[in-house]
């Protein structure tokens, strides 16, 4: 979509088309839902301030997937993630003794490649075509970091669950 500064309504558009999957998103990578809502709110900001032009809505999708993913990483690596939660944000997310809560939590152990392709894939029901031209990989990369992250996955929540034991 061509956005100018001055097209509210078409930003409102972006918005509402994304805003939520990309919430979603940088939430797996946080797991803290200040820093996800700071996140998205970054992405917008950026996307107001550049105001990049695209050919289609997937190459749209792509960018705002790839500059949350980036901005999720800053976030990390410049250790910004708030290391606690409000109590209204602790009674909202699922416990970790649920089932939902500890596969969540395990997620965001993964490597950020393989999170972020299960989070896109499961979480957000993209196809692995889908994934593989919004992360700008292969279809072979998409499918293998599916498997090795499901594998992952799978072997960590193994592993949570010998230790309960």
């Amino acid at each position: 979509m061509i956005l100018s500064r001055d097209n509210k309504t078409g930003l409102a558009e972006v918005y509402d088309r994304y805003a939520d999957m990309l919430y979603r998103l940088a939430l797996s990578h946080t797991q803290n839902r200040e820093d996800a809502e700071d996140a998205v709110q970054d992405v917008f900001t950026k996307y107001i301030a550049t105001s990049p032009r695209f050919t289609d809505i997937e190459h749209e999708r792509a960018w705002l997937v790839r500059v949350t993913v980036n901005r999720c990483h800053d976030l990390v690596r410049r250790g910004k993630i708030r290391m606690h939660e409000s109590l209204d944000d602790i009674t909202d997310l699922p416990s970790e003794e649920s089932a939902e809560g500890n596969v969540m939590k395990t997620l965001s152990e993964l490597p950020e490649k393989y999170r972020t392709a299960i989070a896109l894939h499961y979480l957000e029901g993209f196809s692995v075509e889908e994934i593989s031209r919004m992360l700008g990989i292969s279809l072979s990369a998409s499918k293998m970091r599916l498997s090795r992250g499901r594998e992952l996955l799978k072997n960590l929540l193994t592993d949570e669950e010998t230790n309960d034991v």
